[in-house]
């Protein structure tokens, strides 16, 4: 599952520096995470008849959510994909419909 997550108010945890929103960036739920193993690595996310490759820089921590460093985002489903809005725009997704979205992803 996609989901729409800004990247400018909390340092990411695998370069512990802040991304625009204009930044093809995403954050992977904790499993998929995988202790930063994917820090810095594109994945290739497939969704609305489109393919965008985007930079994994953070965990969408799927047990205890974030603390303020991180923006405290709340806990988040175990399989979340939470991308910026660059990666909703290149997926097509109209503007109105961004918030979550079925996808597939692969490592790139």
């Amino acid at each position: 599952m996609l989901t729409l997550r800004t990247f400018q108010n909390s340092h990411s945890k695998c370069d512990n520096a802040y991304h625009t929103d204009n930044s093809l960036v995403v954050a992977l739920s904790t499993g998929w995470y995988n202790s930063g193993a994917r820090c810095g690595k594109m994945i290739a996310i497939s969704g609305n008849g489109k393919t965008v490759k985007a930079k994994v820089v953070d965990e969408c921590d799927s047990t205890k959510g974030c603390d303020a460093g991180e923006g405290y985002h709340p806990p988040c489903g175990y399989n979340i994909v939470a991308a910026s809005k660059a990666v909703w725009k290149a997926l097509g997704v109209p503007q109105g419909q961004w918030g979550q979205l079925n996808i597939t992803w692969a490592d790139a």
